[in-house]
C-alpha cells in the first residue's frame, strides 16, 4: 500500500476507541437481555464485531501490526421475525460442485445429445461448460446431486433455507433476480452440508488410525509383488465401469417408448 494511502495514528486511535465504545455496549446488552435470542445482545455483538475488525485493518495497514482476536464468522441466524403462521414458503438451495472428471461429463453428455432427436446440429457436448447445460437441462438437480460422481463430479458444500412470506409472488416477479431479496430474518430453518464438520471428528480418531497404520505395514509389503500384475487390470476395469455408467445414465430420461423425455420448459 502507498503511503498516501495509509491512514493517519489518529484514524487508528479512533477505530480502537470505537472498539472500546462497542465493547461497553456489549456488556451492557448481555447485561440486561431478556432471553438466549435477545436481539440487542445480537446487534451489539455485530457491532463490536465490525469495529475490532475496522482497527485491526487500519493497524497493520498504518503499523503492519495485528491484534491477538479472531473475528468469528456467523454461524447463527437472527431471531425470527416473520410471519407466525407463513401462508406462503420459499426453499433456497445452494449446491457447489468441482468438474473432477471433465471427460466423463462430456461423455454423459454426448449420450443425452445422441438420444435427442430433435437436439440441434451444433454438438455442444464437446465442451464443459455446453455439457454442463445439456445434463443440467436433462436432469433433475436432486438426481445429479445423488448421483453426481456418474457425471464426473465433484460435492462441495452445499445449503438449503426455507423462508417464511406473507403471500405467495406473483408468477414471474423474482425470476430476473431470485436471491437479491433474502432476508435473514424471515428464515424459519436452514441446513448446511461441509466438509469442514468432518474435521472435528476426524482429529478424534486419527490416533486410531495411526496405530492402525502400523499394523498394515507388513500387509503393505506381502501386496507390492502384486503391483504390477494388478495395474493393467485396474484400468480394465475403470474402463468397463464407465462404460456400464454411459449405457444406464438416460434409463431415467426415456418415455415409455423409450423416446427420450423432454425437459418441461419451466424447470
Amino acid at each position: 500500500m502507498s503511503d498516501a494511502a495509509q491512514p493517519t495514528a489518529a484514524e487508528v486511535r479512533a477505530a480502537a476507541e470505537a472498539v472500546k465504545t462497542a465493547l461497553d455496549r456489549h456488556l451492557a446488552a448481555v447485561e440486561r437481555r431478556s432471553g438466549e435470542e435477545d436481539p440487542a445482545v445480537y446487534d451489539a455483538f455485530n457491532e463490536l464485531a465490525a469495529a475490532a475488525e475496522a482497527y485491526d485493518e487500519l493497524l497493520y495497514d498504518r503499523y503492519d501490526e495485528v491484534t491477538p482476536f479472531e473475528i468469528p464468522g456467523e454461524d447463527t441466524l437472527p431471531p425470527y421475525t416473520g410471519p407466525e403462521e407463513p401462508s406462503a414458503l420459499s426453499v433456497l438451495i445452494r449446491r457447489d460442485y468441482a468438474v473432477a472428471e471433465p471427460q466423463r461429463l462430456m461423455a454423459q453428455a454426448r449420450r443425452v445429445e445422441a438420444a435427442d432427436e430433435e437436439a440441434p446440429d451444433v454438438e455442444a457436448s464437446g465442451t464443459v461448460h455446453g455439457a454442463l447445460g445439456l445434463l443440467f437441462g436433462e436432469f433433475e438437480p436432486d438426481e445429479i446431486a445423488s448421483r453426481h460422481k456418474e457425471f464426473g463430479l465433484e460435492e462441495g458444500d452445499s445449503t438449503l433455507w426455507v423462508t417464511a412470506a406473507d403471500e405467495s409472488a406473483d408468477p414471474g416477479e423474482w425470476l430476473e433476480a431470485p436471491f437479491e431479496e433474502v432476508d435473514p430474518e424471515r428464515v424459519v430453518c436452514r441446513f448446511d452440508v461441509s466438509t469442514v464438520f468432518d474435521e472435528e471428528f476426524d482429529d478424534d480418531i486419527e490416533d486410531d488410525e495411526d496405530d492402525e497404520d502400523i499394523d498394515d505395514i507388513g500387509d503393505i509389503e506381502d501386496d507390492e509383488g502384486r503391483d504390477d500384475e494388478d495395474g493393467d487390470a485396474d484400468l480394465t476395469d475403470l474402463d468397463e465401469d464407465l462404460d456400464t455408467d454411459l449405457d444406464t445414465d438416460l434409463d431415467t430420461g426415456l418415455d415409455e417408448d423409450d423416446e427420450p423425455a423432454r425437459p418441461e420448459a419451466d424447470r
